[in-house]
């Protein structure tokens, strides 16, 4: 409890320091007899921003979701995991500092519930209300607020069923954000939009890349990399095989050997593109 006092002092004056956000050791994954993870290694430190890439099947969300606690590696000796100095926690308290935007949401993306709904029941921890919920006048403000700034505030009173794909990648990430957490999680944040609304969603998601919050992004596009994202993570048959910088990872020799076929890299202010 000492090191998150200690944490949000460190919030309200600006200092990142090397605190870890959190930090993995040897987590092995097995699903239906299959090694999904092996042995994986990972800390970032509050702050941080990290991009995770690799082919499909290469554990990447699976990682995501291990470093959330929604999947629990094999209980061996060598496994340790710590979020924000600690190893213990309730789950509705950790699901507040951790925000998770994944593909598992999207059974909501059609639901009749409204955006505006959506991003207040950010605060309970669940997707939309159930009988125990209660909602004060300023968690509906806080849910207006977090709207706005995904731009999505004149359209707060449409249920999910009648947003374009865009418009509801926007309305997650509000919720996502309303808890201020101290860790956002990103699946493939952008899937299935075409390139101006990619980008547009990019520009969001900068503003939620402050220095007191960790971020950790798995995609298949290059172009989503915030230019503010300074270390890559490269995945592959559920193992990291390399971990540094932005500039040494994404390259073409790099990437040809990561998929295994030739591939061609260009940046334009600080953004990636990648083909084949």
């Amino acid at each position: 409890m000492i090191l998150l006092w200690l944490i949000a002092i460190s919030k309200r004056f600006g200092y990142t320091g090397s605190m870890n956000a959190f930090r993995i050791e040897n987590a092995t994954v097995r699903r239906d007899g299959k090694k999904i993870l092996s042995s994986v290694s990972i800390s970032a430190a509050i702050g941080e921003h990290i991009a995770i890439i690799g082919p499909n099947g290469a554990g990447k969300s699976t990682l995501l979701s291990v470093i959330a606690r929604r999947i629990y590696p094999l209980a061996l000796d060598e496994y340790r995991s710590e979020i924000l100095g600690e190893e213990r926690w309730m789950i509705q308290d950790l699901k507040k500092r951790i925000s998770f935007v994944s593909p598992q949401e999207d059974a909501f993306y059609t639901s009749a519930y409204t955006a505006r709904e959506i991003v207040a029941s950010g605060l309970h921890a669940s997707l939309g209300f159930d009988f125990h919920h209660s909602v004060a006048p300023d968690d509906w403000n806080r849910a207006d607020e977090e709207l706005k700034k995904t731009g999505m505030y004149e359209k707060r009173e449409r249920t999910m069923n009648t947003l374009s794909t865009g418009e509801k990648r926007r309305v997650f990430l509000a919720r996502a954000a309303i808890t201020e957490p101290d860790i956002l999680l990103l699946d493939e944040a952008s899937s299935g939009l075409d390139f101006p609304s990619r980008a547009d969603l990019r520009d969001t998601i900068s503003d939620y890349a402050t220095a007191n919050r960790t971020i950790v992004m798995v995609t298949h596009e290059l172009s989503e990399i915030l230019p503010s994202i300074k270390r890559v993570i490269l995945m592959k048959d559920g193992a990291i095989v390399k971990d540094g910088k932005k500039e040494e990872c994404l390259t073409e020799p790099v990437l040809s050997s990561l998929f295994g076929r030739s591939v061609h890299v260009a940046v334009s202010e600080g953004i990636y593109t990648a083909f084949c």
